[in-house]
């Protein structure tokens, strides 16, 4: 790094280009360079950047700020629907949940980005569409299309609010990426405040009851639950007006958790060997065996979004390799139980949908860890690691279209 920034001091172009491959790096060597190289103007210029820090947090412009408000109300006043037209809650919940916050969320990136209005006309008629076809559904307790259907519905607002966050520019696979690494602060930020809010509420509660007053029932009616559905608003509101809050937390997260859980996989595995469960005859342990599967799909997901945009450690990029390997025999064996499955007990919605999912990720598994391996010899390999994941959520995006909406009509809504 020092040869490289004595040769191109005079280079903007070039200087710029070494500080965004690793900026901990570049910060550090040009600290220990500068005395060197103060009397070159550019050299100047980067001096004054890199010691500038901002300790204030930004809350945006007026017409923001009033845009997540309402938003953090709307989403109080869907999350009480129930209470205020005496619904089943836990109908209601189960159909609607997403609703609560996606919609609210994809409003406020289309307004942030200036979508056009045939593009938000999209959105909000995608939405309409999904919330009519799943209140809808026949009322079974025990159908499990409509479980799935639940479930995938998330997937498929979620891929809503993706496409609300870039800006409606589908192939841009640096704005894909950048949704991911949102994902990811967005769930530090939230959790800080709940957790915040915990211990206010806590508080709050102790304090009238010092007094004789019991509140808890009326608080968690409507400060907890309007708390819990704005939660997720103000995080993003945040996190977009200040992306050095938590911009450098997600990725020091990932690359903690990501030797960890490759440490976990690998005992898990052992273990499950010795304690002779297996998830070919046990359907709960195949459920959460595959839960696994998807939480260590989430960490390489986010892992990969923020190395391929902060860092080119080998040795992190070699965990990652590991990991994706690892994932690849976790996903093998849970691919093999559900195929003895089907062939054993036939198809049912369930063992489809899990089958489904599996190949999906396997194949994805596959790309991520044939590009991690050449991001190993190859520095310049390391943009398609993550271009081998934002090319590849399309298909996710597919299939959540599919389980959400076809198979209900496939399997008669059974």
């Amino acid at each position: 790094m020092k040869e490289e920034i004595l040769m191109n001091i005079d280079n903007p172009r070039q200087l710029e280009q070494l500080y965004r491959v690793d900026k901990q790096s570049f910060r550090q060597t040009f600290t220990t360079l500068y005395p060197n190289i103060k009397d070159k103007a550019l050299a100047a210029f980067w001096h004054e950047r890199l010691s500038f820090t901002r300790q204030d947090v930004l809350f945006g412009n007026r017409k923001e700020l009033a845009l997540v408000i309402i938003a953090a109300i709307l989403a109080g006043l869907v999350a009480k629907l129930p209470a205020i037209f005496s619904l089943k809650e836990d109908v209601f919940y189960q159909r609607n949940i997403g609703f609560i916050v996606f919609p609210l969320l994809s409003a406020y990136f289309a307004w942030k980005n200036r979508l056009s209005a045939m593009k938000s006309v999209g959105i909000t008629s995608t939405i309409l569409f999904g919330v009519l076809f799943i209140n809808a559904f026949p009322n079974k307790a025990t159908s499990d299309t409509l479980l799935l259907s639940c479930a995938f519905l998330l997937l498929f607002l979620w891929a809503i609010l993706g496409f609300a966050f870039v800006g409606g520019k589908q192939n841009d696979h640096e704005k894909r990426l950048s949704f991911l690494r949102y994902n990811g602060d967005l769930v530090v930020m939230t959790t800080l405040i709940l957790i915040a809010g915990g211990i206010m509420s806590a508080i709050t509660v102790g304090l009238f009851g010092l007094i004789g007053l019991k509140i808890e029932k009326i608080y968690f009616s409507y400060v907890g639950i309007f708390g819990l559905a704005a939660a997720p608003i103000v995080g993003t509101y945040l996190t977009q007006n200040n992306p050095h809050l938590v911009g450098k937390v997600s990725p020091v997260i990932a690359k903690i958790f990501s030797p960890l859980v490759l440490l976990m996989l690998v005992v898990y595995l052992v273990a499950m060997v010795y304690s002779g469960k297996d998830p070919y005859n046990d359907r709960e342990f195949l459920m959460i065996f595959n839960a696994l599967l998807v939480g260590v799909m989430a960490i390489i997901f986010f892992s990969v979004a923020g190395t391929s945009a902060t860092t080119r450690n080998p040795a992190q990029i070699w965990i990652l390799f590991l990991l994706s390997t690892v994932t690849i025999i976790v996903n093998g064996i849970a691919l093999s139980a559900i195929l003895f499955r089907i062939s054993s007990l036939g198809i049912t919605p369930n063992r489809a949908a899990v089958l489904g999912s599996n190949v999906i990720i396997l194949v994805n598994l596959f790309l991520v860890t044939a590009t991690l391996f050449k991001a190993v010899t190859n520095k310049d390999a390391l943009k398609s690691v993550g271009r081998s994941i934002s090319s590849y959520l399309p298909v996710y995006v597919v299939w959540a279209i599919i389980v959400t909406f076809i198979f209900p009509l496939v399997f008669g809504f059974k």
